[in-house]
């Protein structure tokens, strides 16, 4: 098929955009500043008109003003007439007229007078002249009154048919005032004046009612007023009656109006005159100015700076297209040829662009010149194209073997392997998948990811790394780790990422024993002590209250020594089941170690506590085992402490809750003791934090020292082996026994750190008399026997310090081998794994114990001392050692004797066939600095 070629758009030309564009942008330009300048050239006709309008307002008040001024001068000289005062004295009418009547036709002629009027002291009017106001009497009567009282001229302007200006002035004789006369003039003349000082148009309105109807022809009925004087009254009359009609008198005494008259702007604006206070009428000064002229400028002026922004535009538009003509035909030729370019027309190119001329280059010889390249490279790529062909083809036969190949691996991998979309659809799963699935591939393509493996650690699009179950058609649910990665994008987006997942199943399972093994006893499978620790450190740290129940079997060692550790380990399984099934909905249940268990009890209180260990007693009473013919019961001793009141942290509380067991034992009352502040206890609770205080100062401090013990040779009195003993350092450098604070750092759980630095300095001290070939000896206690990290510890510690681990012996007491057997058993051969030696401390307590004696992987044996000490006055105590050293010796042991304190304990022990003494006669402990 051949596809239809696309009708040609019509092209706009690069040239004419340009200039459409520019021609836009300066005919904005020009717009513009012709509007700022018509802005401006109005703004300031504006304010020059305004400045005038308060400039002729200010010329008429100042009009007002003298032509009040000389009104009062000419009452003045009227009433200083030589015959008018003692005429008014008299009272002489007659004398009176004659007195004024020759200034009546001077006043009225030359000062445009109206009006004048004399009254007597009494203010009746005795003579006048001229043609008064309607309605004057009254202010005129107000007037006399006042300019008598107070004998000072005054002056007043009233508007009624007309304004007029009244001056009062007092007659004077001989200081007093005998009457007054008074004067009015109209506005009229001021009305002129000011037409001649403002160059405006001038008129005078009276608003108000009026008494009789005066110049109908000048009513202006919208406001309410008489035009008593104006100029130009044929030119001025129509225009202020047009005004009338488009504004009231108010707007036009805030603001001027502008109106439009005989093809002629004006600009009419008010002013009020001041009049007296009983005025009925108001009196206005009316001013219009001819702006004709000014706006036309302004209008002439805009229009010129339009022309000029026209005529700029059009001069630039002809230089850009002189300038781009040339150009732009030379980019309209480029453009013609870059088509054919990209149809492999190479030859017509090079002969349509001309060979470049030797000048100054500017662009479009650059895109001459780089046309020309590209089509020089575009033709000798087509030809590597062409030649590369065939290498495709080629290649392509590869691509399909290696699909082959990756599909076959695909299908064989022990994986599953999955292709997502980038909807997280299903595009591909493999054979392995299939299988372990169960099911088609059809029913999988196009499913969701999350739809057949359930998350369970988060969604893939956020992880590239997580677990999902999976639950397979047989009911079984698999849990698998994906591994996802991105793919490359390819142009149909069908893959989007592949994922890889392993069957994890087995593994997830082995975890979660190996998560319940270290929160559990193996043989009991109750929680051990680390997880009961952490659960009171939690409980506590909450700032909870309850108690702890501290069990302990009383005589077990009986049943391990009469019937062995397997009737042992059997009686302890039925403790265990005995105490969870009846207590272990109550709290957490533990076993501590050896005989030991532990209830914690959050949220009870002292009553609770007891009731439990009241429940205990007869439970474990009743627990017993048959063991052909001997019957062994589950007695107990349990200790009770209350949380916060007996300890703020596991350790103390610990500590008095073994205290609180300890009293249980020794009690012959009852099985059972709770710490109280009323009995020895507390004395015995004060000492034990003291020393618990005390032992963790001197772990953070280096607070202990070494002593050493030399273990001699008894044959030849070689010393190659010493004991290593802990002491404290107290106050003033004085030395403290372990027998003052080991029992309290057994009882907190504090030996064990004891224990670890006094490895971690013996091997510090190992590594520097090794090379004499010496050895030391360090005790371990019974709780280190369930220290998980002691192995990991002491391989950090050999490494770090370079000591040898075959010149290290590691002891323990016979007593912590025998009550945890199989803990004791491995925690020796692990020790020995490592290169160590290893003791088997205070033998020979109870006989029951050869029995161990040849599963325990010890290469020592050190006879309790007790037996040493009355070897030579008791004949049983030779008996004792006398089998102790042919049992050491048949098992291929070593044995030590302690409490070597005489000579003549040294034939003898010889002659048993003991190897090794220790004792002050031998040798008393010194500080290790001084030994070596």
């Amino acid at each position: 098929m051949h596809a239809h070629p696309t009708a040609p758009r019509p092209r706009f030309s690069l040239t004419w955009r340009v200039l459409a564009l520019s021609s836009l942008l300066l005919l904005l330009l020009a717009g513009l500043f012709t509007w700022l300048g018509h802005a401006n050239l109005t703004r300031q006709f504006e304010e020059s008109l305004s400045e005038s309008n308060e400039r002729e307002a200010r010329e008429i008040r100042l009009t007002l003003q003298r032509s009040e001024e000389s009104l009062l001068q000419l009452a003045a000289l009227a009433a200083a007439s030589p015959d008018l005062g003692p005429a008014l004295a008299a009272s002489d009418q007659a004398q009176l007229v004659g007195s004024l009547s020759p200034q009546w036709p001077t006043l009225q002629l030359e000062a445009g007078v109206d009006e004048i009027m004399v009254f007597d002291a009494r203010g009746r009017r005795l003579a006048e002249w001229g043609e008064g106001q309607v309605d004057q009497e009254r202010p005129v009567q107000e007037w006399v009154r006042q300019v008598m009282e107070t004998e000072y001229p005054l002056t007043a302007l009233r508007c009624a048919n007309d304004c007029r200006q009244y001056a009062a002035v007092p007659v004077l004789v001989e200081g007093d005032s005998v009457g007054m006369v008074i004067l009015s003039r109209s506005l009229a003349d001021v009305t002129r004046q000011a037409q001649q000082v403002s160059g405006s148009e001038v008129a005078l309105l009276i608003t108000g009612s009026l008494e009789t109807d005066v110049l109908p022809d000048r009513h202006l009925p919208n406001w309410s007023g008489h035009l008593v004087a104006l100029t130009h009254t044929e030119e001025y009359l129509p225009l202020l009656r047009q005004a009338s009609q488009e504004a009231m008198l108010s707007d036009i005494l805030e603001a001027p109006l502008r109106l439009e008259h005989g093809g002629r702007d004006y600009e009419l604006s008010a002013v009020r005159m001041e009049t007296d206070e009983n005025r009925r009428s108001t009196g206005f000064f009316l001013l219009a100015t001819d702006i004709t002229q000014q706006i036309r400028n302004i209008q002439r002026n805009t229009r010129n700076l339009l022309l000029v922004g026209l005529g700029g535009w059009l001069a630039a538009e002809l230089l850009l297209l002189a300038i781009l003509l040339r150009p732009m035909a030379r980019l309209r030729r480029l453009a013609g040829v870059l088509p054919a370019l990209a149809h492999g027309g190479f030859e017509e190119t090079r002969s349509a662009i001309p060979a470049p001329r030797s000048r100054l280059q500017d662009e479009i010889d650059v895109l001459e010149g780089t046309t020309l390249a590209l089509s020089d490279q575009l033709e000798a790529l087509q030809q590597e194209v062409t030649a590369r062909g065939a290498q495709l083809a080629e290649r392509v036969d590869e691509l399909a073997r290696e699909r082959d190949f990756v599909g076959s691996l695909l299908d064989t991998a022990r994986v599953f392997i999955v292709t997502q979309d980038s909807q997280d659809r299903i595009t591909l799963v493999n054979d392995y998948a299939l299988s372990i699935m169960a099911m088609q591939e059809e029913r999988l393509l196009g499913r969701p990811f999350d739809d057949v493996f359930n998350s369970s650690t988060g969604s893939g699009q956020e992880s590239f790394q997580e677990e999902r179950s999976l639950m397979t058609s047989d009911g079984r649910q698999r849990t698998i780790a994906w591994y996802h990665a991105p793919l490359a994008a390819r142009g149909d987006d069908r893959a989007a990422r592949i994922s890889v997942g392993l069957d994890i199943t087995d593994r997830k399972l082995a975890e979660a024993r190996l998560t319940w093994l270290a929160e559990r006893d193996p043989l009991t499978e109750l929680y051990n002590r680390r997880y009961f620790q952490e659960a009171l450190g939690n409980v506590m740290q909450r700032g909870r209250s309850g108690a702890v129940l501290l069990l302990d079997l009383d005589h077990f060692k009986d049943v391990n020594e009469l019937s062995g550790h397997h009737t042992g380990d059997r009686l302890l399984r039925m403790v265990a089941d005995s105490l969870f099934q009846e207590f272990g909905h109550c709290g957490i249940l533990a076993r501590l170690g050896g005989d030991e268990f532990a209830l914690l009890l959050e949220g009870a209180d002292a009553r609770r506590a007891i009731s439990i260990a009241k429940q205990i007693t007869p439970l474990l009473d009743g627990t017993g085992l048959d063991t052909g013919g001997q019957l062994h019961r589950a007695t107990a001793s349990l200790g009770i402490a209350l949380f916060p009141v007996h300890g703020t942290n596991p350790a103390d509380l610990m500590a008095n809750a073994d205290l609180a067991m300890y009293k249980a034992k020794e009690s012959s009352a009852q099985r059972w003791h709770l710490l109280s502040t009323h009995d020895r206890s507390k004395d015995e609770l004060q000492e034990r934090v003291y020393w618990v205080e005390r032992i963790r100062q001197a772990l953070d401090e280096d607070g202990f020292e070494l002593m050493v013990q030399p273990i001699m040779r008894l044959s030849d009195g070689d010393v190659r082996h010493y004991e290593v003993l802990l002491r404290m350092r107290g106050h003033k450098g004085a030395l403290i026994s372990p027998a003052h604070f080991v029992s309290v750092a057994e009882r907190s759980g504090q030996i064990v750190q004891i224990d670890r630095w006094v490895l971690q300095h013996s091997l510090q001290a190992l590594s520097r008399i090794q090379a004499q070939g010496l050895s030391l000896s360090v005790n371990l206690s019974g709780q280190t026997l369930h220290d998980e990290g002691l192995q990991q510890f002491l391989m950090e510690e050999l490494a770090a310090s370079g000591a040898d681990p075959r010149h290290l012996i590691l002891e323990i007491t016979e007593t912590a081998a025998v009550t945890d057997f199989s803990s004791a058993r491995g925690v020796l051969h692990a020790l020995r794994d490592l290169g160590c030696r290893t003791a088997l401390d205070d033998f020979g307590v109870g006989f029951s114990s050869f029995h161990y004696l040849g599963e325990l992987p010890v290469d020592f044996i050190k006879i309790d001392g007790t037996f040493i000490s009355s070897l030579i006055t008791n004949p049983e105590s030779q008996v004792i050692v006398k089998a102790i050293a042919d049992i050491a010796t048949g098992f291929g042991k070593l044995a030590i004797a302690e409490f070597v304190d005489q000579e003549a304990l040294i034939p003898l022990l010889t002659s048993y066939g003991i190897t090794y003494g220790q004792g002050y006669h031998l040798g008393k402990p010194s500080p290790l600095q001084d030994i070596f």
